[in-house]
Formats: C-alpha cells, sequence, structure tokens
C-alpha cells in the first residue's frame, strides 16, 4: 500500500510540475512529513525527480511556443553561475539558518503569488 501511495504521490506532484505549480516543493513536503525521509535524502530525491519530469514540461512549453530562446541564454547562464555560488555558500553556512531562509523564502513567494494578479502570457515567437 505504501508503494501505491508513493507512485500516486509522485504522478500527482509531476502534473503540478508540468503545470508550473511548484509538484517538486509538494513532492518534498510528502517525502519528509508523511514518508519519514531525511531533508537531504528528499532533497536528492527531489532532483532525481526533476530530471524525470522537466524535459516533458519544457516540451510542451516550446510546443506551445511558451520559450522564448535568447531569455533561455541568459536564464542557463545565470543558472549555472548561481548554483555553483549557491553549493560553496551552502557547504559553509548552518543548515538550520539555511532552513529558515528557505521557510522565508517561501513564505514571501507564497504571499506574492497570492496578492499578484496576473495576465494571460501571449504566444511568443520562435
Amino acid at each position: 500500500m505504501n508503494t501505491l501511495i508513493a507512485v500516486i504521490a509522485g504522478l500527482l506532484t509531476g502534473v503540478l510540475s508540468g503545470f508550473g505549480i511548484g509538484g517538486g516543493s509538494l513532492l518534498l513536503l510528502y517525502l519528509t512529513l508523511f514518508a519519514g525521509f531525511g531533508q537531504f535524502a528528499a532533497g536528492g530525491i527531489n532532483l532525481l525527480y526533476f530530471l524525470a519530469c522537466a524535459p516533458a514540461a519544457l516540451y510542451a512549453h516550446v510546443k506551445n511556443g511558451l520559450v522564448q530562446g535568447k531569455a533561455v541564454k541568459w536564464c542557463a547562464a545565470a543558472g549555472v553561475l548561481t548554483s555553483v555560488a549557491a553549493a560553496l555558500l551552502a557547504a559553509r553556512v548552518d543548515t538550520d539558518w539555511l532552513r529558515r531562509i528557505f521557510g522565508v523564502f517561501l513564505l514571501y513567494v507564497g504571499v506574492k503569488e497570492l496578492t499578484s494578479r496576473q495576465k494571460k502570457p501571449d504566444k511568443v515567437k520562435k
């Protein structure tokens, strides 16, 4: 039964990830609160999960004309640089502080999402 629940949780969070809702964050909550995984193991599982879900979501977004090639180049470059910097910083910062900072960040993003109005995205030319 536990395997079935885990598969259902993975499928649901995968679908939500494809819609851009943050299924990976929900998966982390499931793994740590209900499945009994530690924070470190749950993070590793979430990264592997992302590698499986991201290509399908990217394909759908490209197919629907929602990806700007020029923006991808800048975002990829910035992502590589900031991920290296964040990894180096994370190795030197106490994990309790990292959890608190991440919690505050999630609260900020949640409040911002709840209070902002969104326009429908225009189709982007390739």
